[in-house]
C-alpha cells in the first residue's frame, strides 16, 4: 500500500472517530458591518487563526500534506477499511456514498448541538428504544443500550495517535469537505473542537434515568437531561458504559490535538 493510501485510510478513520463522537456555537465570528469586534474578540480571532495555520501547515511538514478528490475518494476507503481496525463492522458502515462529506456535514451537526442523523444513517442500530414502567414511573429500558455497543466498541478499536498525526496531514481534504457545507471561511478544526466538547458535556448516569411521555415520543422527566441539545441526547441515550466509553476516547483525542 503506497503512502498516500496509508494516509486516506487513517484520515478516513479519524473523521470517524468524529462522527461516533462521538458537538451550539457558530464556526466563525459573522462580520455585521454595524459595529467594530471588541477588542476581546478581536484577540480570540487571532488566537483562532493562528491555530487554524498551525494545524493546516505545520513547520517543517507541510511536504506531507495530502490532496486528494472528495468525489473520487470513496472507493478507496471501502477497499482500505480493513487496514483501520480489525473490527469488521467499520466496512458495513462504509457502503453508503459521499462519505467525506457526510462526515464533515455530521461533525458540522454537532458542533451546533444539531441531530446529525440524516447524515450518519448508517450508524443507526438495530431493534427500537424501549420504555418500561417501573413503580409508577417511565423510565429507559436498560437493554436499550447494547444496540450501541458496537459503536462504543468502533471508536475504541481506532489508535488515537494515528489519527491525530495523519489528521493533520489530511487537513487539507477535510477542510475542503467542510467549506463546501457553504462556511466560505469556516474552520473545520474550530467545529472540531468544539464538537469535541459538545459531546464531552453529557453527564453519565448510572442507574434509572425517568422519562415522561409526551404526544409522540417520550422526554427526560429531570430538566437538566431535558436541556441536553439533540446531539447530546444521542450520545446520552447509548448508556452510561458507551458514554464513558466513547469520552475517555475524546478525551484522549482532545489532548492530542491540543499538545501538538
Amino acid at each position: 500500500m503506497d503512502e498516500n493510501r496509508k494516509v486516506i485510510t487513517w484520515g478516513i478513520g479519524f473523521i470517524v472517530l468524529l462522527i461516533v463522537i462521538g458537538a451550539v456555537y457558530y464556526f466563525f465570528i459573522r462580520d455585521t458591518g454595524k459595529q467594530q469586534p471588541a477588542v476581546t474578540q478581536v484577540v480570540e480571532d487571532m488566537a483562532e487563526k493562528v491555530e487554524s495555520e498551525r494545524v493546516e501547515q505545520k513547520p517543517g511538514e507541510t511536504e506531507d500534506l495530502i490532496q486528494v478528490d472528495l468525489d473520487e475518494s470513496d472507493g478507496l476507503v471501502r477497499d482500505l477499511a480493513p487496514s483501520l481496525t480489525s473490527h469488521p463492522e467499520l466496512a458495513k458502515w462504509l457502503l453508503t456514498e459521499d462519505l467525506i462529506r457526510r462526515f464533515a456535514a455530521a461533525v458540522d451537526n454537532i458542533a451546533n448541538g444539531q441531530s446529525p442523523r440524516k447524515h450518519i444513517d448508517f450508524f443507526a442500530p438495530e431493534g427500537e428504544f424501549k420504555v418500561i414502567e417501573k413503580r409508577g414511573h417511565y423510565i429507559i429500558d436498560p437493554t436499550s443500550y447494547g444496540r450501541y455497543s458496537k459503536v462504543a466498541e468502533v471508536f475504541s478499536s481506532l489508535d488515537s495517535q494515528v489519527c491525530v498525526n495523519l489528521y493533520r496531514r489530511f487537513y487539507p481534504v477535510i477542510q475542503q469537505a467542510y467549506r463546501d457545507l457553504g462556511y466560505p471561511k469556516g474552520n473545520f478544526h474550530r467545529a472540531l473542537r468544539q464538537a469535541i466538547d459538545e459531546l464531552l458535556g453529557v453527564p453519565v448516569i448510572e442507574g434509572d434515568v425517568m422519562l415522561e411521555a409526551k404526544l409522540l415520543s417520550y422526554g427526560m422527566a429531570v430538566p437538566e437531561l431535558e436541556k441536553l441539545s439533540p446531539a447530546q441526547k444521542h450520545l446520552f441515550r447509548m448508556g452510561p458504559r458507551n458514554v464513558r466509553m466513547i469520552q475517555t476516547r475524546l478525551r484522549e483525542l482532545k489532548s492530542l490535538l491540543a499538545s501538538r
